[in-house]
């Protein structure tokens, strides 16, 4: 029998949310339901303290239904991600799941069985926005799945969609051939094949695979290393590889590049790091 494995990626996998209307007659429940759904938090956002500060956890919280995404963890995932990138001390983001067994199911289809066809095209508009205002972050994420990035058992990828007759709308179509190439993405797409961790790690979807129950501590180990690091430099790294791969061609690329690196020309962290490789000493960055 195969060992479980579990794999990390260096960005969130495919999450799926959406809209859903106020239900009627919603007022009519008990205070007590209400109270209890008020107090509800789908999304945690969490600050590690000494030795680890720069690192931020982003965790999903609906282990009852696999962390499906509903409208609300969807708007909630909204404003963490707006909440990460106003905070000036933050240098990396683990994405995680709660619950054991899985990461994310995707969208939360008993929610979307109610939906019109209007809310439904609101929906998958807001998620792909989303996902969009993610990968724009400008500090690197790390996704940690234990489990199923789409339901099922052990570490596991794959984007169903075809198979309920419809596509993947959050960006899946555009970001996976991107990383796997036309060819093999058209092939798990169409199937809706999953793949394990170990082939997810072959076709470039994920950084690592490790044995089940030790993604969190090889992402921790990562979001470390990364820390270390002068902030700036890696926000302009980050920067230049996002941008420099959606141009045409290589001068328009290494363009790219060029104005990332002038930004960090007059910083006092590139006259730090200078001064502690003359001194031999590590460097104390402060992101300015």
């Amino acid at each position: 029998m195969r060992s479980p494995r579990s794999f990390l990626a260096a960005v969130s996998g495919h999450l799926a949310g959406r809209q859903a209307p106020a239900a009627p007659g919603h007022h009519s429940l008990p205070v007590r339901t209400l109270q209890t759904l008020a107090q509800r938090e789908p999304v945690r956002l969490k600050k590690l303290s000494a030795p680890d500060t720069g690192i931020l956890e982003l965790t999903l919280e609906r282990p009852e239904v696999k962390n499906a995404i509903s409208w609300e963890l969807m708007t909630r995932l909204r404003g963490a991600i707006h909440k990460i990138e106003a905070d000036a001390t933050a240098k990396v983001v683990l994405v995680a799941s709660s619950g054991p067994g899985v990461f994310c199911a995707g969208a939360d289809l008993k929610e979307r069985r109610h939906m019109s066809s209007s809310h439904v095209k609101e929906y998958a508009n807001s998620l792909r926005s989303t996902f969009s205002y993610f990968e724009a972050l400008s500090i690197p994420t790390i996704a940690v799945i234990e489990g199923a990035a789409l339901g099922g058992e052990n570490a596991t990828l794959g984007l169903p969609e075809t198979g309920l007759a419809i596509i993947p709308g959050a960006g899946g179509t555009q970001r996976l051939p991107r990383i796997t190439g036309r060819s093999r993405a058209k092939e798990l797409i169409f199937t809706g094949r999953r793949c394990d961790a170990t082939e997810a790690v072959l076709m470039g979807l994920a950084n690592y695979c490790v044995p089940a129950g030790e993604a969190y501590g090889k992402a921790l180990e990562l979001a470390r290393e990364m820390t270390k690091k002068g902030p700036l430099g890696v926000r302009m790294a980050k920067k230049a590889i996002d941008q420099g791969m959606e141009v045409a061609d290589m001068r328009s690329a290494l363009a790219v590049e060029g104005e990332c690196y002038e930004q960090l020309l007059h910083t006092q962290d590139r006259l730090e790091g200078l001064a502690a490789f003359a001194d031999k000493r590590e460097p104390v960055y402060t992101g300015e």
